[in-house]
């Protein structure tokens, strides 16, 4: 008897360590889940806004060098002076347009070097016209920028819309880290359709994303409420978006339309943390 009470009793211990090492692994698990889905969240933000950023310099020289369309040439500003932006052919589309910043190149607090290469169609507020941006060894504010971007204009008359799509994008931080991301965004602008200037536009962005990180783990990525992107400001300032991960969730806030360089990032709608885009 005293052996079968000796061996019920060292099951129970088993079974109850067990049983705390299951619970251990799970709620270790739970922590890796979620502190990836939060660092994920963070770079696909970190993505969101430099893509928007490519996109001010694309619209920026677009119009500084009289290949936006729908009004009248004006006279070359030079409106990143540090950069040499070369434009062939002359006359007639298709045109290469090479955006050099050199070694180093800051504009508005923006430090970028590298070349931006883009092969436009058509005017770029030309409905049906495509954009198709890549990179060497082009980065801003020290991350490194990889992939390609394509721009479909898709405007209707009386509006001006866009559907970008990123294939094999690649961004690397500062210190040396990197993820990747791929997806569609529906860009639509919301104001400054009717004048000739660039500073008043504003554009609501939606669509989906997948960001990966150097592990392979993945979240999807889906815009709830509209992002909002002013060209009078170099970051997304308003707009959700949220990331979902196995288990959890993380959502991230752009803010309320005050132009700065914070979002804030929230899982499973608890406290959020501050987070800062570039």
């Amino acid at each position: 008897m005293k052996i079968k009470h000796y061996l019920l009793a060292t099951a129970v211990v088993s079974l109850t360590i067990g049983l705390n090492s299951c619970k251990k692994e799970k709620l270790a698990d739970a922590v890796d889940e979620i502190e990836t889905t939060f660092e994920l969240s963070g770079d696909q933000a970190i993505s969101d806004n430099l893509a928007e950023d490519a996109n001010d310099v694309f619209m920026e020289i677009a119009q500084d060098n009289n290949v936006a369309g729908n009004f009248a040439p004006e006279p070359v500003t030079n409106v990143i002076p540090c950069a040499t932006v070369t434009i062939t052919p002359a006359v007639g589309f298709p045109k290469t347009i090479v955006i050099d910043f050199g070694a180093s190149c800051t504009h508005n607090g923006i430090t970028r070097s590298g070349i931006i290469n883009i092969v436009l169609t058509d005017s770029v507020r030309k409905t049906g016209s495509v954009a198709t941006m890549t990179f060497t060894n082009y980065y801003v504010n020290f991350y490194k920028v990889e992939g390609t971007y394509i721009w479909t204009n898709t405007s209707a008359p009386g509006s001006r819309s866009w559907t970008r799509v990123t294939q094999n994008g690649k961004i690397t931080a500062p210190n040396a880290k990197y993820w990747l991301h791929e997806g569609t965004r529906y860009v639509t602008q919301t104001a400054g359709v009717g004048t000739p200037t660039i500073i008043d536009d504003i554009f609501s962005v939606t669509g989906n994303h997948k960001v990966t990180n150097s592990e392979g783990k993945i979240r999807e990525c889906t815009v709830l409420n509209a992002l909002q992107k002013k060209n009078a400001c170099a970051n997304i300032d308003m707009g959700i978006l949220k990331v979902q991960g196995p288990n959890h969730y993380a959502t991230i806030d752009f803010g309320n339309g005050v132009c700065d360089n914070l979002a804030t990032i929230s899982i499973d709608g608890r406290a959020p943390r501050t987070i800062i885009l570039r």
